[in-house]
C-alpha cells in the first residue's frame, strides 16, 4: 500500500476554529503582540496549519475581518510606479480594488472597524504596522517624515473610501475612477513629497 502524499487535510471546523482563536486574539492583545504560535496554542492545532489555511499572519487578520484582497501584491503594484506617479497610482489602485467584487468585503470591514472597538483597535494597529510602513518604504518617504507624511496620505483615503462607499455622498459616488485620479492624486503626491510643515 502507498502512503498518502501531501498535507494532511485537517478537520473541516480546523479553520473557523483557528479564525475565532484569531480574533480573540488580535482583539485582546493587537495585531504586532500576537504571534502564529499564540493563535495556534489556542486553537489547539499545530502552527503549521496555520500557515497552510491562511499563509501568513497578515492574511490570517485580514480573514479574521473578512477582507478578501491581497494587500501586500497592491502594494507592490502602487511600488512599481514611477515617483511622480505614485499619489495617482495609488488613489487609482484604491478606487478599483474598492469597485471590484471586493468591495463588499471592504465595506464591511470598514463598517464594523467603524462600530466595534476592539475591531477598530486591530484594523488601525495593523494599518500602522504593516500597510502605512510598507507603504511608506515602496514610496521612498524620509523615516523623520514618514509618520506624518503616512497619516495625511491615510486622512485623504479614508475620508474618501467614507464619502465614496459609506455615505454614497454625490457626485463623488458616481464619478469616473480618472476623475478621482485626477481630482485627488495630485494632493496624495503633494503629501508624498511637498512642503508639509
Amino acid at each position: 500500500m502507498v502512503a498518502r502524499q501531501g498535507r494532511r487535510p485537517g478537520n473541516p471546523d480546523t479553520r473557523e476554529t483557528i479564525l475565532q482563536a484569531a480574533r480573540s486574539a488580535f482583539a485582546a492583545n493587537g495585531f504586532a503582540s500576537t504571534s502564529i504560535r499564540q493563535i495556534a496554542n489556542a486553537a489547539a492545532v499545530d502552527p503549521a496549519l496555520i500557515h497552510h489555511y491562511f499563509g501568513s499572519k497578515e492574511k490570517l487578520f485580514l480573514a479574521t475581518v473578512r477582507v478578501g484582497v491581497d494587500i501586500r501584491a497592491k502594494i507592490a503594484e502602487v511600488g512599481a510606479s514611477r515617483r511622480e506617479d505614485l499619489g495617482r497610482v495609488l488613489i487609482r489602485t484604491l478606487i478599483t480594488t474598492w469597485d471590484s467584487d471586493a468591495g463588499i468585503s471592504l465595506v464591511a470591514a470598514f463598517r464594523a472597524a467603524l462600530a466595534d472597538p476592539m475591531t477598530s483597535r486591530m484594523v488601525r494597529e495593523f494599518l500602522t504596522s504593516v500597510v502605512l510602513a510598507e507603504l511608506a518604504a515602496v514610496m521612498h518617504l524620509a523615516p523623520g517624515e514618514a509618520p506624518q507624511r503616512a497619516g495625511l496620505i491615510a486622512s485623504q483615503v479614508v475620508g474618501l473610501i467614507t464619502a465614496r462607499y459609506l455615505l454614497a455622498l454625490e457626485p463623488l459616488a458616481s464619478m469616473p475612477v480618472e476623475s478621482i485620479v485626477a481630482a485627488v492624486g495630485p494632493t496624495i503626491e503633494r503629501y508624498l513629497t511637498g512642503d508639509i510643515s
